[in-house]
C-alpha cells in the first residue's frame, strides 16, 4: 500500500498482523496516521496528489517510487480499508470497488476471455446469475451451471477451456452450503481458479482462502457497514492475481470506492466481530421459533440440525450465520400477508443490517428468474428470507409470531 515514510507507525506496522486476533485487526488493521497523530481514521476527500518535483510524477507513474496518482487508482482512506480487510481475511491483498457487483463482475470478468469458460453454482444471487448467464456469455466466455451441493457436478462440468469456478455459500437466498475444499480440488486439478462470493458467512464466520480459494469477494455494502448507510465492494487475492488481472483492469474501467465510503467501511469492521457474533445467537433463536410455527411450513438454517447440510456447515463456518429463510403456509398472498403485519422487522431486500430486515425473494431478488428456474432453487411464493439485526431477539420473535397468526 502506498504511503509516506513519515507516517506516524501503528500497531499493525510495528507487530506482525498475523499474530493478532482477527478482533484487534478489525480495530487496527491499515490504520496510517497523518502529522496531526487522529485517532480515528482520516478521510482523505481527493482525486488528485501534489509531487514535489516532476522527477517524483515520473517515478511514481512508473511504479518505482510509493504514492498516491489518483484516487481512480488508489487513494489513502481507501488504502486503509483494504489493508485492513485483507488482514483480516488473510489475503496478500484486497482491491476495493465501487459495489458488491462491481467486485463480481471485477474479479470474473479480469480474467477471462472469449473462448473461456467458467463453471458456476446455480443457486446465486440474481445479478450474478446475470453476469454468468447473459453478460460473459455476450463476451464470447461459456457458461456452465450446475447444483454447487452436487461436488460430482463441478467435475462432470469442467472442459479443457474452463478458467474459473464461481460460487456462494451460504446462498441466497436458499442457504445451500458448497463444499469449498472438494470444489476448490477439483478446479486446481483443472487448472482453474475459484472465486467465492462470501457476504452471507462474512470473515468473521468463514475465510474460504483456508479451504483452497484463489480469490474471494464481498458486498462490503451488507455486514462489513451493517448499518445500512453507503455501497461497497471488495476483491481479496494473491499480490500476484492483483497485479497481473485486477490491477490493470479497475485502473482502466475505473469501479472506484469513494473515500467517504471507505471511512464508514472502516468504521464498520470495528464492530463487525461484536455484530455479527450477536446476530447469529439471535438468528439461532429465531429459527428455532420459526421452526416449531405451525404456519411455518418449512425452515432453512445451517446452524440446525435440520438443514439438509448441517454437518458440512459446521466444518465450514463458525455459526450458523444472520440469515433464516423459511416458507408460510400458503402461497403468495400469506407471505405477503405476513409481512404487511410485521411492526418491528423491515420490508427490505438489503441484508446483514443492525436492522433486521425481510423480503420476498419471488418478487424481488429473484423475480427475472422464471418460476422453473426459482423453483430449481428451492424458491416458492410462500418463501421469505430474513436477514437477523441486532434488536432483542424475544421482541424479533413476538413481531414475527404475530405477523403469522395475523
Amino acid at each position: 500500500m502506498p504511503h509516506d515514510s513519515t507516517t506516524p507507525k501503528t500497531l499493525t506496522a510495528t507487530r506482525d498482523a498475523r499474530a493478532l486476533h482477527p478482533r484487534t485487526r478489525m480495530v487496527h488493521g491499515g490504520t496510517l496516521r497523518s502529522a496531526f497523530g487522529e485517532t480515528s481514521e482520516a478521510m482523505f476527500v481527493t482525486s488528485g496528489y501534489v509531487y514535489a518535483s516532476a522527477e517524483e510524477a515520473e517515478a511514481r507513474f512508473k511504479g518505482e517510487a510509493d504514492g498516491f496518482i489518483y484516487s481512480r487508482f488508489s487513494n489513502p482512506t481507501v488504502a486503509m480499508f483494504e489493508q485492513r480487510l485483507a488482514q483480516i481475511e488473510g489475503a496478500e491483498a484486497c482491491t476495493a470497488t465501487a459495489s458488491g457487483m462491481s467486485a463480481v463482475t471485477a474479479a470474473l470478468m479480469c480474467q477471462l476471455s472469449a473462448g473461456d469458460h467458467i463453471v458456476a453454482a446455480r443457486a446465486l444471487f440474481g445479478s450474478c446469475l446475470y453476469v454468468c448467464e447473459t453478460l460473459l456469455p455476450r463476451m464470447g466466455v461459456a457458461c456452465t451451471l450446475v447444483d454447487g451441493r452436487d461436488t460430482q457436478a463441478w467435475a462432470r462440468a469442467v472442459r479443457p477451456e474452463t478458467k474459473v469456478f464461481f460460487l456462494e455459500t451460504p446462498s441466497n437466498p436458499g442457504l445451500e452450503i458448497v463444499d469449498l475444499k472438494a470444489v476448490c480440488d477439483i478446479a486446481h486439478a483443472a487448472g482453474a481458479r475459484v472465486v467465492v462470493d462470501n457476504v452471507f458467512a462474512t470473515p468473521v464466520l468463514q475465510r474460504p482462502m483456508e479451504q483452497g480459494a484463489d480469490v474471494v469477494v464481498y458486498s462490503a455494502t451488507k455486514h462489513i457497514d451493517g448499518q445500512g448507510r453507503c455501497l461497497g465492494g471488495a476483491v481479496l487475492s494473491s499480490e500476484a492475481f492483483r497485479k497481473d488481472y485486477l490491477e490493470t483492469f479497475c485502473r482502466h474501467t475505473g469501479p472506484a470506492m469513494s473515500p467517504f465510503n471507505a471511512w464508514v467501511l472502516l468504521k464498520g469492521l470495528e464492530t463487525l466481530s461484536l455484530r455479527v457474533e450477536a446476530q447469529c445467537a439471535a438468528a439461532s433463536r429465531i429459527a428455532d421459533a420459526l421452526a416449531a410455527h405451525s404456519n411455518v411450513a418449512r425452515v432453512l438454517y445451517p446452524g440446525r440440525a435440520d438443514h439438509p447440510q448441517h454437518d458440512l456447515a459446521s466444518r465450514q463456518m463458525a455459526a450458523g450465520g444472520t440469515l433464516v429463510t423459511f416458507d408460510v403456509r400458503g402461497g403468495k398472498r400469506e407471505a405477503f400477508a405476513a409481512l404487511n403485519r410485521l411492526g418491528i422487522v423491515s420490508i427490505s431486500n438489503n441484508l446483514g443490517d443492525a436492522k433486521s430486515l425481510i423480503t420476498h425473494p419471488a418478487t424481488t431478488t429473484h423475480q427475472r428468474l422464471t418460476p422453473e428456474a426459482r423453483a430449481e432453487l428451492g424458491i416458492t411464493d410462500a418463501t421469505l428470507r430474513l436477514s437477523v439485526g441486532l434488536e432483542d431477539a424475544g421482541d424479533l420473535i413476538a413481531d414475527l409470531t404475530a405477523a403469522l397468526e395475523g
